[in-house]
């Protein structure tokens, strides 16, 4: 006798049999757990093995190492996540902490990346002894220096400007701070994050050369990729060598755009703060076909569960209340402002003794006076970066269709090496006669200014579509629309991208303003050329002396111009 299966069980069975959908996603995930072991597998080699294979000029070499170069920057982004989440909230949700953890997040961009490498590398290679684990670590540390300060302030930025209703409505709801924390500031947070996280990736391959070519002592130890790639061939004068690493870099960045980065755009856009629908989701078709894959939707569906559980409990930080509690937190911020003073006159006293020893007060006067020109270069690049791109990227921003197409492109000029420009610079400036001091300048702000672009993208995709509506009835249009509408809306993602910007225009004044091609050497007036002279020489008192001038005034400028505008974003430009 046939046994008949019954229609509904049919129906079940065909809505979670496996589709091309499933064949696509479990290609994707099984071709990237392939590449991670393969990449991972060569971190496990003893460190002799460096010597044995050499970096190669060969074109057909630069698939293996644009694969390390890539894994290095997804392990420095993960940890930048980590870091962001931390530390943005501690510096958002606590006055005592946000004293001491912005400053130091100021200078922390401020400080080249060479500085970083200098102290950490020893530490990483003891921890691995004879490993080249333990470069490998010393080289995505300091990758992670390249993307975590932008993001830290993203986040830091967006805590500060919640919308009030929002947090009103959450706390109407009862929910715990880890709850508030997961379901209402990290969504909130998540569009600007987002396009951060992708000027971090970009920015991140700046100092791939520089991360990729560690020297203890002097023994230098140069890790395969595309960073090493470059600087060999530059040192080489291979152009051609350097047109590949181009496209090398060209064809990453299309790859982790069209797998990471525009899936997150497409998923972060249901984090919009608005009444009513946009015109035009952006789209990914790669989120579309997880979408549609029926097993890979049930094998993830238990860690999409795990994670729904573990923002759901119910964690709380104890909050002093009444007029007892108050008073016992103004005596808590006069006791903690009092150690944080002294731990800073400590430092400066130490730090004056160190460079007392072979310096006089006329080098100081001559660091401010070198670091006041760094400082006005910084001040004109700055504003001349946003008034190019400031209109540039709210009109891409409130296209969405556009931005798709140019967010690749924005990731590629943003990732280019600046370094590589600086050699015809110098012809253009020998070749025209023209001077140094102002014609070098441009170089400061070349790997910087995209930091502006990125940011007030991600402000005018996440604008809140019933604004722009609202702003169309009653016919706002012209500079009026600027000024009331859309400037407003975007200045905290705004402040966010000239804070960053600025700081790496300080870090990258190092290298710019002394160029150099072959025999010929050009130099501005400015501190970072004095940085650049005294770590040449190995004049330690000079280069304590220029670091310490410019950290101060990265720390004065952030504190009088960046700080207020800070302020009055999360004051009177809230989406309240």
């Amino acid at each position: 006798m046939t046994r008949f299966q019954h229609p509904s069980a049919i129906g079940v069975v065909g809505r979670h049999a496996p589709n091309l959908w499933d064949a696509l996603a479990f290609s994707l995930l099984f071709g990237a757990i392939i590449l991670i072991s393969r990449g991972g597998s060569e971190t496990l080699v003893p460190i002799a093995a460096l010597d044995r294979h050499p970096v190669s000029l060969d074109p057909a070499m630069l698939p293996e190492y644009a694969l390390r170069t890539t894994l290095r920057m997804l392990a420095a982004m993960a940890a930048s996540v980590v870091f962001t989440l931390v530390y943005g909230a501690l510096a958002a949700k606590s006055r005592r902490a946000e004293m001491v953890l912005v400053p130091i997040l100021d200078i922390l961009q401020s400080v080249p990346i060479l500085g970083f490498l200098s102290f950490t590398v020893v530490g990483f290679m003891a921890l691995f002894p004879g490993e080249v684990l333990g470069v490998e670590l010393a080289a995505i540390f300091a990758i992670f220096t390249s993307q975590a300060w932008n993001m830290a302030f993203s986040f830091y930025q967006s805590l500060k400007t919640v919308p009030r209703d929002l947090d009103e409505a959450s706390r109407a709801f009862h929910l715990s701070s880890w709850q508030r924390f997961w379901r209402l500031e990290v969504p909130f947070s998540m569009p600007g994050l987002v396009w951060n996280a992708m000027m971090s990736m970009s920015g991140g391959w700046f100092f791939v050369v520089a991360s990729e070519a560690i020297s203890v002592g002097n023994v230098t130890f140069t890790l395969p990729g595309i960073g090493s790639y470059v600087a060999l061939a530059i040192a080489h004068s291979d152009l051609a060598a350097v047109g590949w690493a181009v496209a090398a870099m060209l064809v990453v960045i299309v790859l982790y755009d069209q797998l990471l980065f525009r899936p997150l755009v497409a998923w972060a856009d249901k984090f919009r703060v608005e009444l009513s629908a946009g015109a035009v989701a952006p789209r990914s078709w790669l989120l579309d076909a997880m979408g549609r894959a029926r097993v890979m939707q049930i094998l993830l569906r238990p860690i999409g569960s795990a994670l729904s559980w573990a923002t759901r409990q119910r964690f709380e930080v104890p909050v002093p209340a009444g007029a007892r509690g108050a008073l016992k937190g103004r005596w808590a911020d006069g006791a903690w402002l009092a150690v944080v003073l002294l731990v800073v006159a400590y430092t400066l006293w130490t730090i004056a003794r160190f460079v007392a020893t072979e310096l006089a007060w006329s080098d100081v006067v001559t660091v401010i006076g070198l670091g006041s020109l760094t400082l006005i270069r910084v001040l004109v690049l700055i504003a001349v970066a946003s008034v190019i791109w400031v209109p540039i990227g709210v009109w891409i921003g409130l296209r969405p269709k556009v931005a798709e197409r140019v967010q690749p492109l924005a990731q590629f000029l943003a990732a280019f090496p600046a370094n590589i420009v600086f050699p015809f610079a110098v012809v253009l400036i020998v070749r025209f006669g023209l001077d140094p001091d102002i014609w070098l300048s441009p170089l400061m702000v070349l790997g910087t200014q995209w930091y502006i672009l990125f940011n007030v993208i991600a402000g005018a995709s996440v604008f809140p579509n019933d604004l722009k509506e609202a702003a169309a009835s009653f016919h706002v249009g012209g500079w009026n629309w600027w000024r009331k509408v859309i400037l407003p809306g975007i200045f905290p993602y705004y402040v966010t991208g000239a804070i960053t910007a600025s700081g790496g225009s300080w870090n990258a004044s190092i290298v710019a303003e002394v160029a150099s091609w072959g025999s010929t050497t050009l130099k501005a007036h400015g501190i970072g050329a004095y940085i650049a002279d005294a770590t040449t020489a190995g004049d330690y008192p000079r280069i304590v002396l220029g670091v310490v001038v410019m950290s101060a005034f990265v720390l004065l400028f952030n504190r009088l111009l960046w700080r207020p505008m800070y302020v009055f974003a999360a004051r009177r430009t809230r989406l309240d």
